[in-house]
């Protein structure tokens, strides 16, 4: 009789995981084991967390809504932290609207009839006749302060050799000043047509048949145009006032020989050449103070640091 064949035997590996994969319950039952098992047992997805999934995915919108609350936040952010400079810019726009305003409007009235001439003054005539001035500027009358023309009022002070220099001053809103400054005579030179008042730089001031008192009469060599008549005129200037108006006569045939006559004595005054005037001028003052010139009959200052008196 045939023994029957032994069946095959199952590797270890397979065995080993039949056990895992299978356990063995245990025949009895209690609560604390079934409570392990629930723990340990996989959690299966339900509908539910299939729903929940399929609502978590982000899309493009969520994504564009997500970009624009990020801008929103960052431009209110940039709003924060810029609100200083932000109004500092406000006030500073302010101040320069009403500051171009008020140009604008002051502007605006300063070429108005509000600021137009009224009134034109010369100021500084003495020699001068300051009504006749004004008559010849009548034409810039009604015109707006700032529109006054300062050629037509040149044009017109020509007319008037006695004037040197002249300034315009408006002086809102209606008034318009001309200040003066006149030319000062030295004296009158002899001429074809009688005898022409002249100041320092030869401009003739005034012609008429006979000398003009108060002035006096130069005899000058070369004419208005020479180095001898400048330098007389820049001597005569610098005497004081109190003994200008006792000289009656200038003479110099050259720049180096200018000679002055007292007309109450008919004493002479040596001068010599117009270097260092000013200080010649002091010590001729202060000379005549102790020797007045009813008791000298020549005063030599042409060399100022030692004067000679005959």
């Amino acid at each position: 009789m045939r023994r029957p064949s032994p069946l095959p035997r199952t590797p270890v590996a397979e065995r080993a995981v039949i056990d895992e994969t299978a356990p063995i319950e245990p025949l009895w039952f209690d609560e604390e084991t079934a409570r392990r098992s629930d723990e340990t047992a996989p959690v299966l997805p339900t509908a539910t967390d299939a729903v929940t999934a399929e609502d978590d995915r982000v899309g493009v919108r969520d994504v564009w809504a997500a970009a624009r609350a990020r801008r929103r936040t960052l431009r209110a952010e940039v709003r924060r932290f810029t609100a200083r400079q932000r109004r500092r810019r406000t006030v500073w726009l302010a101040v320069g609207v009403a500051l171009a305003a008020l140009i604008l409007g002051t502007l605006g009235a300063a070429y108005s009839p509000l600021f137009a001439v009224e009134e034109v003054r010369v100021v500084g005539a003495s020699t001068l006749d300051a009504a006749a001035v004004e008559a010849a500027l009548d034409d810039q009358l009604g015109r707006p302060l700032p529109l006054v023309d300062s050629s037509e009022v040149k044009a017109a002070l020509v007319a008037f050799p006695l004037v040197e220099s002249y300034a315009i001053e408006a002086r809102p809103p209606h008034e318009l000043i001309i200040r003066i400054v006149e030319r000062t005579p030295i004296g009158s030179v002899r001429s074809a047509a009688g005898w022409t008042l002249v100041d320092a730089a030869g401009v003739a001031l005034s012609t008429t048949p006979d000398a003009p008192g108060g002035h006096p009469t130069l005899k000058i060599t070369g004419g208005v145009g020479s180095k001898a008549f400048h330098a007389a005129g820049t001597v005569f200037r610098a005497l004081p006032d109190d003994i200008r108006g006792q000289v009656t006569a200038i003479s110099a045939t050259t720049a180096n020989d200018v000679t002055l006559t007292l007309g109450a004595t008919d004493t002479t005054i040596v001068w010599g050449n117009a270097d260092d005037s000013a200080r010649k001028a002091i010590v001729l003052a202060q000379t005549m103070l102790s020797l007045p010139p009813s008791e000298v009959d020549t005063y030599d200052v042409s060399s100022p640091a030692a004067v000679v008196v005959r």
